[in-house]
C-alpha cells in the first residue's frame, strides 16, 4: 500500500507542476499532506514536517545568504568582466553561448557545491541569453546536466556517501570512473553544441562591431523567416517577418541583415541585460580586487571545509555588505533588492521539507526501494552492476542522495556480492544517475537555478529530464565499454 502511495504521490506532483496546475511550493506542501492522510498517518504529519524542516534548515540558511552574497557581487560588478569576456569570446553566437554555458558550469562545479555553481553560471550567462533572446530552459538544462556529471567528484557528495555506505575508499571508486565521466561530460558538450545550433537557426546571431564598447547588433541567419524569441520563463515564440526582413524581438527592434544599423537603445535597457550596465549606481570598481579575493577565499574555505557552508556564506554576505555598502540605507536597499529571490528559494526548500519528511516518515521511500530491489529477476544477479546503474536514475531522482546511498545501495551491494559482483563495481555504477539527480524536485539547488533564471520548474523538468537521462546512459555505457562497471 505504501509503495503504491509513494509512487502515486510523486507522479501526482510531477504531473501537476509540469502541466502548471499548481505552483511548486503549493504542490510540495499540499500533495504530501494529502497522501499522508491517505496513508492513515495524518496525525503524525506535524512530526514528519518538523523532522524534514530540521534536516533542510542548514541548506535553506546557506541558500539565503549565498543568494545575498552573489547578488551583492553582481551589483558591485564582480562578474561584469566575465560576462563581457564571454560575449566577445563567443562572438555573440548562440551556439558558442550555449557551449560556453556547459563549460562554465563544469568548471565552476569543481567547488563541489551545486548552488554556488548555478548562482555563478546564471549570473554570468543570464544577461547574454536575454540579450540574444535565447531559450532560458536551454541554459538551465545544460547547466544542471553538466553540474550533475561533475557532482560525482569525491568532495561533491555522492562518491563520499557511496564510500561510507560500503566502507570503501573514495579514490578507489572515483579514479577508475574518470574515463566514463569524461565521456559523459563530453556528451554534455555535444548536447550543448546541438542545442546551440538550434538556437542559432531560431534567433540568428549577434555580430560585434569594430568598436570594443559598442552595442552588438542582431543579424538574422538561416531562412530569414524571422527570429525566435524567448521570455523569462524559457517559453518560445516565433515572430513572423516580411519578405527580406528580419523578425522582431521583445523590447528591441532588430536591424535588417547586413544593414549595419545598430540595435535600438531599447535592447540595452532590456530587463536581464542590466548586469552589463556600466553606469549603475551599485558598481564598486575600486573594490573589485577585494571582492574577487573575498570570493576566491570563500570558495577555497568551502572546498577545504574550514567551516560549515552556511556559516561561510553568512560571514561572507555580512562582510560583502559592510565593505561595499557601509551606509545602513544602502545595505537595506541591497537586501531588499534580493529579497524576492531569497524568499522564493527558501520557501521552496522548506516546502520540499514537507515532501521529503512525509516520504521518509511514513516509510513510503523504504517500501518503494524494497519493491524495486525485489523486482529484480534472479537471473540478473551476475549483472547487478548494470542493474544498479539503471536503478540509480529513478531512485536518485525520486529520493535524496542520503536515502539512496545509505538505504538502498547496501542492499544492492549485498545482492551483487551473492553473485560475485564486487562492491566497487556497485559503488561506481551508483554514480551514474547524478546527471538526472541534479534536476530532481528534492534537490534544493535546482530551485536556485530556476529561480535566478526565472524559469518555471515544470518547463525545466520537461526539457531537461530526457537529456539528463540520456547523459546518464552514456556514462553507464562508457563504464561498461571500459570495463569499469
Amino acid at each position: 500500500m505504501l509503495t503504491f502511495l509513494g509512487f502515486a504521490m510523486i507522479a501526482t506532483f510531477l504531473v501537476l507542476i509540469m502541466l502548471k496546475k499548481m505552483s511548486p511550493i503549493a504542490a510540495l506542501v499540499l500533495i504530501p499532506a494529502l497522501f499522508c492522510v491517505f496513508a492513515g498517518k495524518g496525525a503524525h504529519l506535524g512530526d514528519y514536517v518538523i523532522d524534514g524542516v530540521g534536516k533542510l534548515a542548514p541548506t535553506a540558511a546557506m541558500l539565503m545568504f549565498a543568494i545575498v552574497y552573489f547578488g551583492v557581487m553582481i551589483d558591485v560588478g564582480l562578474f561584469d568582466p566575465i560576462v563581457k569576456g564571454i560575449l566577445r569570446f563567443c562572438k555573440a553566437d548562440p551556439m558558442r553561448v550555449v557551449v560556453g554555458t556547459a563549460v562554465l558550469a563544469a568548471i565552476v562545479s569543481l567547488d563541489g557545491d551545486g548552488s554556488t555553481t548555478f548562482m555563478i553560471t546564471v549570473s554570468a550567462m543570464y544577461p547574454l541569453y536575454k540579450r540574444l533572446g535565447l531559450s532560458l530552459v536551454v541554459m538551465t538544462g545544460v547547466a544542471a546536466t553538466a553540474n550533475g556529471v561533475m557532482n560525482t567528484l569525491p568532495w561533491g557528495g555522492p562518491t563520499a556517501r557511496a564510500a561510507t555506505a560500503l566502507k570503501l575508499d573514495a579514490a578507489d571508486i572515483f579514479v577508475p570512473m574518470i574515463p566514463a565521466l569524461a565521456v559523459g561530460l563530453l556528451s554534455v558538450f555535444v548536447l550543448a553544441y546541438v542545442l546551440g545550433l538550434k538556437e542559432r537557426r531560431r534567433v540568428g546571431t549577434l555580430v560585434l562591431p569594430s568598436g570594443a564598447d559598442e552595442e552588438p547588433e542582431l543579424v538574422a541567419v538561416g531562412t530569414g523567416a524571422g527570429a525566435g524569441i524567448a521570455d523569462a520563463a524559457g517559453t518560445e515564440a516565433t515572430a513572423a517577418a516580411g519578405a527580406g526582413s528580419a523578425g522582431e524581438r521583445v523590447g528591441a527592434a532588430v536591424p535588417e541583415a547586413g544593414s549595419g544599423a545598430p540595435a535600438s537603445g531599447g535592447a540595452a535597457g532590456e530587463e536581464g541585460f542590466q548586469g552589463l550596465d556600466p553606469h549603475r549606481a551599485t558598481l564598486r570598481p575600486r573594490l573589485y580586487w577585494f571582492n574577487a579575493g573575498l570570493t576566491v577565499a570563500l570558495l577555497t574555505a568551502m572546498i577545504m571545509e574550514l567551516l560549515p557552508i552556511p556559516v561561510l556564506f553568512l560571514l561572507g554576505a555580512a562582510l560583502a555588505l559592510t565593505v561595499n555598502f557601509p551606509h545602513m540605507p544602502d545595505q537595506k536597499a541591497r537586501i531588499a533588492a534580493h529579497a524576492d529571490n531569497v524568499l522564493n528559494v527558501a520557501g521552496m526548500v522548506f516546502a520540499a521539507a514537507v515532501f521529503t519528511g512525509v516520504l521518509s516518515g511514513t516509510g513510503m521511500v523504504k517500501h518503494m526501494a524494497d519493491w524495486l530491489v525485489g523486482a529484480i529477476p534472479e537471473g540478473m544477479g551476475p549483472h547487478m552492476a548494470l542493474v544498479t546503474g539503471l536503478l540509480s536514475l529513478p531512485l536518485t531522482y525520486f529520493m535524496s542522495n542520503d536515502g539512496f546511498y545509505f538505504g538502498v545501495l547496501p542492499v544492492l551491494a549485498e545482492a551483487g556480492a551473492a553473485h560475485g559482483v564486487s562492491p566497487l563495481e556497485i559503488a561506481r555504477a551508483s554514480l551514474v544517475g547524478q546527471a538526472l539527480h541534479m534536476s530532481s524536485p528534492l534537490v534544493p539547488a535546482v530551485y536556485v537555478l530556476v529561480g535566478m533564471a526565472k524559469v518555471e520548474f515544470g518547463d525545466h523538468t520537461r526539457f531537461t529530464v530526457k537529456w539528463a537521462a540520456l547523459t546518464c546512459l552514456v556514462v553507464l555505457a562508457a563504464g561498461m565499454v571500459f570495463g569499469i562497471i
